[in-house]
């Protein structure tokens, strides 16, 4: 599928040399990317993260993005399988509030597959898609910096690295977060944070074997 998505073998082997993913999954301890995956509606699983993040804060929200990047890059499975994300979903938000020390009941995987068969959420991400359109993104992954400036994914540490040094030089972030406001992610939980380079790889280690 990736190969037909590139124009043909040749496409994709430019890809390959060009973003060097399995080098940078290697170099943070992903074996392999599961190039059989199936594609499918992620409508699902956003709307889900976004749930999460309003509820339990960005640390939970989050580590649950990187276990889904883990559960559809490298296990394969499909993003809009709801019974089977609801699964995954609760034992990673039940291991993050644990992780936590959090008093916080962890959802169900019960709650969860209700939450995914509704359509709570849709029009938050719905229109955040218009604001990506507006923006100029079409396709995944990106940063966006102070709020205007978009970065590839696939770009090299050393482009972060010349960003951030030039806020830091400057002393000041131009723009806060273009969508929190727009999802409905209230100030507070965003001045909260995530998480750390430490807890980021221990949850890498954790689902990758």
């Amino acid at each position: 599928r990736l190969i037909k998505k590139w124009g043909g073998k040749e496409g994709w082997e430019i890809q390959k040399r060009r973003h060097d993913l399995k080098g940078r999954g290697m170099a943070v301890g992903i074996p392999h990317f599961n190039l059989d995956r199936l594609a499918s509606n992620s409508m699902a699983s956003h709307r889900l993260i976004q749930h999460i993040g309003k509820r339990y804060g960005l640390f939970v929200s989050e580590a649950l993005y990187d276990r889904l990047n883990v559960y559809y890059f490298v296990e394969g499975h499909a993003l809009n399988d709801k019974p089977l994300l609801a699964a995954v979903a609760a034992e990673d938000i039940a291991r993050s509030l644990a992780q936590m020390n959090s008093t916080e009941i962890p959802m169900s995987e019960e709650e969860i597959l209700d939450f995914l068969c509704s359509d709570e959420g849709r029009r938050e991400i719905e229109n955040a898609l218009r604001a990506l359109d507006r923006l100029g993104v079409h396709g995944i992954p990106k940063f966006i910096i102070e709020g205007s400036r978009i970065v590839d994914g696939a770009a090299s540490p050393d482009v972060f690295a010349r960003i951030f040094r030039d806020i830091v030089a400057k002393g000041r972030v131009e723009r806060g977060p273009v969508f929190g406001e727009i999802l409905g992610v209230g100030d507070d939980v965003i001045s909260q944070g995530s998480y750390t380079r430490e807890t980021l790889f221990e949850n890498i280690a954790n689902h990758v074997v």
